[in-house]
């Protein structure tokens, strides 16, 4: 038993709710070629998670940033991944059973997600979630993204709880588990969005699940 009740879960979304990591990376390198700037597939994916303010320093130089422009480069991304590859997202099993289980047991659920605005009604219609959410922060509610603790800090101050440690993060990628202990917030691990559990027991990860579906199976253990 947990000496702090929890009354909230919040969820980030690519990788962890929906299968998306790798249509993310396509839709980055083939909008940095467009720009001739040529990067490893594996390179970008590793990165999938930030935000795109994090992301681009990561991969692109800066005087090839300055040149062309962040918001320039992070629009295009944008704007390609909405109209050829947002449509191939799909929800992972469980998500929405494991949401509605929260929901009824009466947690707070929140998404906390590096994604734009404009994107996250249609992930949460792949996850077939958009009915089951209390609240939701993007990319584009905070200054810094993940792996900075802002957009964890926004989604606490919105669900208005008195502590951190009354809620605890759900994702997939590194990037999550450093914004959640920065904004002290313990985090579960997913292993559906393709990251290695050595990559997320280096940034403190300790409880590693495959998917929604296995939370589920553990929901006892984990939220009861």
């Amino acid at each position: 038993m947990r000496t702090l009740a929890l009354t909230a879960v919040l969820f980030d979304v690519d990788g962890t709710l929906v299968d998306s990591v790798d249509l993310h990376a396509q839709a980055w390198r083939e909008t940095l070629a467009g720009f001739g700037i040529e990067r490893d597939l594996a390179e970008i994916r590793a990165r999938i998670g930030m935000g795109g303010d994090h992301l681009l320093p990561a991969l692109v130089d800066q005087a090839t940033l300055a040149a062309i422009g962040e918001a320039t480069i992070s629009a295009a991304r944008g704007e390609l991944f909405r109209a050829d590859y947002l449509a191939q997202v799909r929800g992972f099993p469980g998500a929405r059973e494991l949401i509605m289980r929260l929901r009824e047991d009466g947690y707070a659920v929140a998404l906390a997600t590096s994604a734009q605005s404009e994107e996250l009604a249609a992930l949460k219609q792949a996850a077939a979630i958009d009915d089951l959410i209390d609240d939701e922060i993007t990319a584009d509610d905070v200054t810094s993204s993940k792996p900075d603790p802002d957009i964890f800090t926004a989604a606490i101050d919105r669900l208005g709880l008195d502590d951190p440690h009354r809620a605890i993060v759900v994702g997939d990628s590194p990037w999550d588990a450093l914004a959640a202990a920065r904004a002290r917030l313990a985090c579960i691990g997913v292993r559906c969005g393709g990251f290695a559990d050595a990559d997320l027991r280096r940034v403190g990860v300790t409880q590693i699940y495959d998917d929604p579906t296995d939370l589920l199976a553990h929901y006892d253990e984990l939220f009861g």
